[in-house]
């Protein structure tokens, strides 16, 4: 299991990351509530394989994303439905819509599914964006750990917003009683609601990352963060506007 020791890197980096981290790459190497371990890894290492996709990039200068027909290039154990999938929304997901969700579901990727396999791509982004911004080599992914998918999804999801079901405000109830708290959320936690343990390996990442739920009531500068409220939500902004992040 990679380490994350980030003893090496040209500049200081708080413990409390290379933990998250560490702990995320084993979330990752075990299944998931959806897909198997082997699965979640390979969803991982067709979210790096994106980044250099021919076929992605000529898609990209297409009207639409429709238009162009072709594949991926090899596709490992993953179905190329599947693979198209992560690669969407690795390199075109301001053009994902109702129909691209709808369309996968009648080639057998469930909601649910769809969820949980948004939610390895974020976190490993998150991970290995870290890496390239501090020019650090990326971690090889983990070796899979054996295992069945739980298959587990919420009752009390709804359809009320968004391209999927997820819990509402007010949702936060028996088992997921932990995702938020006193009712208060935002759209951006509801989105991988669907699949609980993603939102909650995410809002770890997050926490180390960025800030905590708890934390961010505090429009301050905390001690434990070297630049304060308004640098942070300045770079969040200007990056999530060149990713051209609709939300």
């Amino acid at each position: 299991m990679p380490v994350f020791d980030y003893t090496n890197s040209p500049y200081v980096i708080r413990s409390d990351i290379g933990i998250k981290h560490r702990e995320y790459w084993e979330h990752l190497a075990a299944p998931g509530s959806w897909w198997t371990d082997e699965e979640r890894i390979n969803i991982a290492q067709e979210f790096r394989n994106a980044r250099s996709c021919e076929f992605c990039r000529e898609r990209k200068q297409e009207l639409s994303p429709y238009t162009l027909k072709g594949t991926h290039g090899e596709a490992g154990s993953l179905n190329e439905v599947t693979v198209d999938a992560v690669h969407r929304v690795v390199t075109d997901q301001e053009r994902i819509t109702q129909r691209f969700v709808d369309d996968i579901a009648q080639q057998g990727i469930s909601d649910a599914e769809y969820v949980e396999l948004v939610g390895v791509v974020v976190a490993v982004l998150s991970i290995d964006e870290f890496h390239r911004a501090l020019g650090l080599p990326l971690e090889k992914l983990p070796a899979p750990v054996k295992g069945e998918p739980d298959y587990y999804r919420p009752a009390q999801a709804v359809k009320d917003i968004g391209f999927v079901p997820t819990l509402r405000h007010d949702g936060a109830t028996g088992n997921e009683a932990d995702l938020w708290s006193n009712g208060r959320t935002a759209n951006v936690l509801r989105a991988l609601t669907l699949v609980p343990d993603a939102l909650r390996h995410w809002r770890a990442l997050a926490s180390a990352q960025y800030l905590s739920l708890e934390a961010m009531a505090n429009f301050g500068k905390s001690a434990d963060r070297s630049i304060d409220r308004m640098q942070m939500e300045l770079v969040a902004g200007r990056v999530s506007a060149i990713n051209l992040c609709f939300y």
